[in-house]
């Protein structure tokens, strides 16, 4: 007879969009596992992909912190300038009952994307120095992914751009510093979340977790 005994769990990976299951193998570096139903992404390997996200979340926090400091553009009509930044922007309608929509525009499109990237280098660090996790990075990257559909910077740059083309032909419109750091900053998280291999980052917080 067949052994129909079961597959032990830590030889399974599921994927996340569809829940088909499949017996592990790791790809080599550079290569990808994707899911033969929908085409998720599985597992990602490469050289040094820890050191690389590091330094690209340590570039996203400053410009960050940057951006909301700096005037992201300039609107001049009828001989009148105004500078304004992204947290001015995210505020304008912080007066009254619009309050809290706005403290959560501001969260969507700078705090939460602020807190992912704090952090991914809060549980990469000492898995990269092959040290032991940091105190409850299992929950600190559990809540890092579950932030990931609300950071919208991409959302806000995408609606920036579409506002900007309306009022072109009603006002003279200058982008200000914050504006390209805000470009370089979306680059930098598409980027950062395609070197990122959960499924690598899992397993090494297991790895160290149980041995």
């Amino acid at each position: 007879m067949p052994d129909a005994s079961p597959i032990p769990l830590d030889q399974l990976i599921v994927c996340t969009h569809c829940d088909a299951a499949y017996t592990l193998k790791r790809p080599s570096a550079g290569e990808r596992a994707r899911c033969a139903r929908c085409g998720t992404v599985l597992i990602t390997p490469r050289r040094k992909a820890g050191l690389q996200i590091i330094a690209i979340s340590v570039a996203i926090t400053i410009l960050i912190i940057a951006a909301t400091v700096f005037p992201f553009l300039s609107i001049t009509a009828a001989g009148n300038t105004n500078s304004v930044s992204i947290l001015d922007a995210a505020l304008a309608f912080s007066d009254g009952p619009l309050l809290a929509l706005a403290l959560l525009t501001a969260a969507l499109i700078i705090f939460v994307p602020l807190a992912r990237v704090l952090l991914t280098v809060y549980v990469l660090v000492p898995i990269v120095l092959d040290r032991p996790p940091a105190r409850r990075a299992t929950q600190a990257f559990r809540l890092s992914e579950a932030l990931r559909p609300w950071s919208m910077a991409e959302i806000f740059a995408l609606g920036c751009a579409v506002a900007l083309v309306k009022i072109s032909d009603l006002a003279d419109v200058a982008f200000g510093p914050a504006f390209w750091m805000f470009a370089g900053l979306v680059v930098l998280v598409v980027a950062q979340d395609n070197f990122l291999c959960r499924w690598s980052v899992w397993k090494s917080l297991d790895k160290t977790q149980t041995s």
